[in-house]
């Protein structure tokens, strides 16, 4: 999966669909990638906060080290088994709710490619199941959890964001270990619920999506 989405709705309509309140005041990136900062929703003292992040948690390996290498990030989380999530994916304190309207992938042939933009025709403000924590290298970060991806996604990519409806957001949040891999390895969400959007724009050309779904609340 690409590591690229955006937010193109309003904090007020954000905090409206989330149930967060007080509506904070906060800025993110239009355009985010892993180390810009994005928007996650999280549980603190029974309520939920809107607040910004940086998307990638820190990833160094042995090699790495020894190349003297800066500490990388990773923002996606495939394999819940992995040594890197063992300590966050386990504790209901550590997961998220990535805010999203819209994600991409590179589409077309090898130097040429453009973004292809993906978002719900049912559900204009998309929720990621994501996990976040502080940490000593880059504060607080989050990363978005994957599964299989969907008929509409497969053409530009095998992975897709594993998306919530909003009768699930208190079960990813709240929920067990066991609910958390049944998320991921449920069918992802139905490709006839997606709206594809094909555009010109080069991959690394910063564009979003020119006409963004119009909706309120």
């Amino acid at each position: 999966m690409s590591r690229l989405h955006t937010i193109l709705a309003d904090v007020h309509d954000i905090a409206a669909h989330f149930s967060v309140d007080p509506v904070p005041h906060v800025e993110h990136s239009e355009e985010v990638i892993e180390g810009n900062r994005g928007l996650v929703v999280r549980e603190s003292n029974g309520r939920r906060v809107l607040q910004t992040m940086t998307w990638g948690f820190p990833r160094i390996d042995r090699e790495m080290r020894e190349r003297g290498d800066p500490v990388g990030r990773i923002g996606l989380v495939a394999d819940l088994t992995n040594r890197l999530w063992d300590k966050t994916v386990v504790d209901p304190r550590y997961r998220c709710l990535i805010v999203l309207t819209h994600f991409a992938n590179p589409d077309g042939p090898r130097g040429a490619k453009t973004r292809t933009w993906y978002s719900l025709k049912d559900q204009p403000i998309m929720a990621w199941a994501g996990f976040c924590r502080n940490t000593p290298e880059f504060g607080a970060v989050y990363a978005g959890m994957t599964t299989t991806a969907n008929e509409a996604i497969e053409p530009t990519n095998d992975r897709m964001p594993v998306l919530l409806d909003p009768v699930e957001y208190e079960r990813w949040l709240q929920g067990s270990i066991r609910e958390v891999m049944a998320f991921q390895f449920r069918p992802p969400v139905a490709a006839e619920r997606m709206t594809i959007l094909r555009t010109k724009e080069l991959w690394r050309s910063g564009g979003v999506p020119k006409q963004p779904q119009l909706f309120r609340i």
